[in-house]
């Protein structure tokens, strides 16, 4: 499968998370203050909860309902209750898409 556009980059906001879904998978798209473009899967594996609808901190993205924080690098989790990490998507840039490919997740 071929990355699908996401999002406009213009759409992002420093430091917030946007929800999208791709071909069925929920995805959480954030560009932090360095202006770096991160996707991670979107439901929290502690509860089921959106993950965009979160707090984004440095390279984190923490869940809202019970503060577990996530890497955005490596979509694991650093803080309690999580244990399990969510997806982590490739993002690339074109003119000002987001193109993500759900189908293939990345390992750090």
């Amino acid at each position: 499968m071929a990355a699908s556009r996401a999002c406009a980059v213009s759409e992002l906001g420093e430091n917030e998370a946007k929800r999208v879904v791709i071909d069925g998978v929920p995805i959480a798209v954030v560009k932090d203050s360095a202006g770096d473009i991160f996707a991670i899967g979107d439901t929290c594996t502690h509860g089921d909860i959106s993950l965009a609808e979160g707090f984004v901190e440095d390279d984190t993205l923490e869940c809202w309902a019970h503060g577990s924080k996530f890497s955005l690098k490596s979509g694991r989790p650093l803080t309690l209750p999580a244990y399990e990490p969510v997806p982590v998507y490739r993002v690339d840039i074109d003119g000002d898409d987001v193109l993500i490919d759900p189908a293939v997740t990345l390992t750090v």
